[in-house]
């Protein structure tokens, strides 16, 4: 069938404008019909961008079978916009939301703002959250034990906790938190398209066990880091007593990302993920590393973010000279009661009043 508009896009009907309506009439109906068609074009153009190869993972693979989890959930159209009217910041418009994504690296980015989650089951009542979280000592072994030195060992430090992916399986949170996982973080999502299968359940089921949790994002090389910042900001609530969001930035040679930025490219990219996090959630986010990708590109550089730095043969003192740290990495080959296989292990710096005192300070 043939469209009624002279020269319209192909697939696109256009109503025959009646000859009785005046010349102005005329001229206003076909610049909105011709811009109703572009616009169309656009959201298919956005909708149709390919999705990364990428196949990043910051834990090492476990050899037990990982349960299949349903990750998708149908939202409707009115939910949809009621979550996008909460996940923007007071204050800025849309123009002004995407504008930060557009040229970090020269890549347009998909006209697509984030869809953020809806609200937990089971919110952590505000009293509650308040009062100081019950702390339980170290418990956990070491199955590739290092001599730290005896007054540089991680033991030394009042609060652990663990980091956690789909890797692990199911998890017996509560068992977990008594063997001394005072805080978990949760990993989320790679790059700009993919969520951990395990994510949903290992968020909901960490809060019921009472343990503080956030969540951290692999970030992926070849995406900008506003796709990223988007991805990050649909997928994980932004949900009262939560930690900071953790920006996970390291080279892995096992992604199919070979591309390995600038210094300059790096911290670029780095900030403006983190801007977008910190404007969403209202925290600022915290920065996790490796020896390698330190020395190359932050060595001297986000004096004012958090770090939690990797550092499994030695005190981070003599990996990462001159850095202040939040939390230290120490383990990834620790074993736990409640978890199959392996599990990283970490510790905060500080005391046990110093994490009561940063927590009341971070949280939401």
């Amino acid at each position: 069938m043939s469209s009624g508009w002279p020269n319209a896009p192909s697939g696109v009907f256009c109503v025959r404008v009646p000859m009785r309506l005046s010349a102005v009439s005329t001229i206003l109906i076909a610049c909105l019909t011709i811009s109703g068609c572009a616009a169309r074009g656009e959201r298919e153009a956005a909708q149709s961008s390919a999705p990364s190869k990428e196949m990043t993972a910051s834990i090492t693979k476990s050899q037990s079978p990982t349960p299949s989890v349903e990750i998708g959930e149908t939202v409707s159209r009115v939910e949809r916009q009621q979550a996008l009217a909460t996940s923007l910041p007071a204050g800025l418009g849309s123009a002004t939301y995407l504008q930060s994504d557009q040229s970090e690296d020269g890549v347009p980015v998909p006209l697509q703002r984030p869809l953020a989650m809806l609200s937990p089951d089971n919110p952590i009542p505000r009293a509650l959250r308040q009062q100081p979280m019950r702390i339980y000592s170290h418990q956990f072994r070491d199955a590739k034990p290092i001599n730290f030195g005896t007054t540089t060992s991680p033991r030394k430090l009042a609060v652990h906790g663990v980091d956690v992916s789909r890797w692990q399986g199911d998890i017996d949170w509560d068992t977990l938190r008594t063997q001394g996982a005072n805080f978990v973080y949760i990993k989320a999502t790679d790059g700009g398209d993919h969520l951990d299968p395990m994510f949903k359940k290992n968020w909901r089921a960490a809060q019921q066990a009472g343990l503080k949790h956030g969540a951290y994002h692999f970030f992926y090389w070849c995406r900008t880091a506003g796709e990223q910042a988007d991805w990050f900001i649909r997928n994980v609530p932004k949900e009262a007593g939560a930690l900071p969001p953790v920006i996970d930035v390291e080279w892995n040679g096992e992604s199919s990302c070979k591309r390995r930025p600038s210094r300059e490219q790096v911290l670029a990219k780095m900030q403006v993920f983190m801007d977008k996090l910190e404007r969403h959630y209202g925290q600022r986010p915290i920065v996790y590393t490796a020896p390698d990708f330190y020395k190359d590109n932050l060595s001297g550089e986000l004096l004012n973010y958090p770090f939690w730095l990797r550092s499994v043969a030695a005190h981070p003192s003599k990996v990462y000279p001159g850095r202040r740290w939040l939390f230290w990495q120490y383990s990834g080959s620790g074993v736990s009661h409640g978890v199959d296989g392996r599990i990283d292990l970490n510790a905060f710096h500080g005391s046990e009043q110093d994490w009561h005192n940063w927590v009341a300070s971070s949280v939401r």
